[in-house]
Parts: structure tokens; sequence; C-alpha cells
């Protein structure tokens, strides 16, 4: 895939080629353009052609190549949802896979539940004190809400009828306050639901609980729960193009390596992945780089080098390239 003439911001009237099928590293200092050229250029017209035609995309001449990508995907930092009642097991898709398993235990058919009574969203299985909150929740003006455990249900989110089914020994509160890594051992038995969270486990999310707010998510805890729903659903036959910005920001080297192998899970799945990065540890394990630069804002915009690490850490006049030597040896 080739931008021409990309001109947007600081961009200098470049062209670049972002080889399909590959992790491709956007480098480069602050201000350089790589936000620019991936998210206003690329990502806003593959956006506008292939959902909305009202998208506008920043300043370039043409792109070719729209034609081999099925569709295009950002994994960014943004909220997995703004509302508390929005968690982890929601996004990926297990919360009304978890309700089934309740519902079709013999206690609940025999009293006639079905699979809204264990959803804390719905009035019937709810606690109502809290609104199947399992916290109530004083707002203050000027400062952060004062959230106080409900008084009636103990914070478990559901009445007390409710709580009396039980799957494999756990109640459904049981059950949702497991830790991803705890209900991954406990759904060994049930495929789906045991893939899609193996999947955000994988990517080292394992200690968060199942229904762990939204709201209360870092970024980048956010942006690899996305990405674990994306690896949880890959398919054959399509090929996708995935853009991340920076997604090692506050990992551990572990973490990154995990990170890593699960973007390189993409790769061998037939897709393509850009990421724009300045860790070096991530950099060097790219199949390609393309280092903006020379430097930010008027002195930025142009491609400096393009190639593998090694063949851009051979390039003098890039600081990425002279740091990369360094890494590589």
């Amino acid at each position: 895939m080739v931008i021409r003439g990309a001109r947007q911001n600081n961009l200098r009237n470049v062209d670049v080629t972002l080889p399909l099928g590959l992790l491709t590293c956007i480098t480069g200092v602050s201000g350089s353009g790589k936000s620019s050229l991936i998210h206003d250029i690329l990502y806003k017209k593959l956006y506008s052609v292939l959902h909305d035609s009202r998208v506008l995309p920043g300043a370039h001449r043409s792109i070719e190549g729209i034609e081999q990508v099925s569709d295009v995907i950002l994994i960014n930092q943004s909220p997995i949802g703004r509302a508390p009642r929005s968690n982890p097991a929601t996004y990926v898709g297990v919360y009304d896979r978890v309700h089934r398993l309740l519902a079709n235990t013999p206690e609940a058919q025999a009293r006639g539940y079905t699979v809204s009574r264990f959803s804390f969203n719905m009035t019937e299985g709810r606690c109502e004190e809290c609104g199947g909150e399992g916290v109530l929740r004083t707002r203050l003006q000027f400062m952060a809400d004062v959230e106080t455990p409900c008084p009636v249900c103990k914070g478990a989110r559901y009445n007390a009828e409710t709580l009396e089914i039980d799957y494999r020994g756990k109640t459904i509160a049981g059950v949702l306050d497991l830790s991803i890594e705890e209900a991954v051992d406990f759904f060994g038995d049930q495929r789906l639901i045991r893939h899609k969270l193996g999947t955000l486990n994988d990517l080292g999310l394992g200690y968060l609980k199942q229904v762990h707010p939204a709201t209360k998510l870092s970024g980048g805890e956010a942006q690899r729960i996305k990405l674990g729903h994306q690896l949880a659903k890959i398919k054959c036959g399509r090929h996708n193009l995935y853009l991340l910005d920076e997604p090692t920001t506050g990992l551990h080297l572990a973490d990154i390596q995990k990170l890593l192998d699960s973007l390189n899970r993409l790769v061998d799945a037939g897709h393509s992945v850009i990421i724009i990065e300045h860790h070096l540890d991530v950099i060097k394990t790219a199949d390609h780089v393309i280092d903006l630069g020379p430097e930010g804002g008027h002195r930025g915009g142009a491609v400096i080098a393009s190639g593998t690490p090694e063949e851009v850490a051979q390039v003098l006049g890039s600081h990425t390239g002279r740091y990369l030597a360094d890494v590589l040896g």
C-alpha cells in the first residue's frame, strides 16, 4: 500500500510505502508527523472508503492498494465504555453466555428463571437498592463521587432469590467476581468463554476482575482489552489492517513480550499491523520500520529511513537508527 503526496500538518508532500502482511513500526521524534500520517490520512481514508464516506481524511493525493484490505481497525486507548456497568466481560461477549449457564441449571429452570434474571441491568434479578451496581454513589460537586457498598446486597449486585442459584458451587455474583485468570480455569469446559477470556489473560490482564468497571480501566488496559477482543475473533480469508498508537505505554518488559506475541498472531493469521512506537525493544523486532523526521514541527515531516530495523540502523541521519544501532549491537 502506498500513500502518495501526504501533506497533512507538517508532512512534506511525501510518498510512503506501507508493506502489507507484516508488523510495521512508524517511528520518529515527537511532532515528526507520525499521527498525521497514520491517523489523519491512512485511517480516515480507509474508514471513509470501507465504512463512512462522510469521514474526511487529511491532505494527500491518493492511496494505492486499498482494495487489498478487508477492514481497518483502530485499537486506541479510549475507554471501552462510558458507564460503570461496562466491563471486560461485556466487551468481549462472555457476559450473556455466563447468564445462560446459570439459567440452564435445574434449580433455575424449576423456578422459571430466564437468562435476563442473571443480568444486573434487569430489574427482576438485581438488587433494587443499588440498581445492580453493588455500591451507592454520592455525587459531589467539584469532587469525585463517593462510593459505599450497598447495605442490602453487600456489593453482590443481585437480590437474595437470584443468589440462591449456583453454577458449580458459585452464584452469579461469585462467578463474576472471579479474576480473568481464575475464570479461564473455572470455565475450562466452556470452549468459547475460555477462548475469549484466555486472549485477555495472554495479554497480561489476568489480574483484572471480569466486571472491573470500564471507567476505572487505564488507557493501556482498555487498549489491550480491545486487542484481545480482536484476537478472539480472527477470521481466515480476510485481510484486516490493525492500527495501534504506542501500545507499550506503562508496560513491563514481560507484558511487552506478551503484546508482541499477540500482534504477531495477527500477522501470522494473514493480517497487517502498523504501530506508532518509541520503544526500542518493539522497534527492533518489527518486520519493517518507517522513520519520520528528522526533528519535530516544521523540521519534521520527511521520511528519513525505511526498511528492516537493521537497515534503518545504518542510516546516519536517523535518530531512531542511531539508537537502534546500539540495541542491535
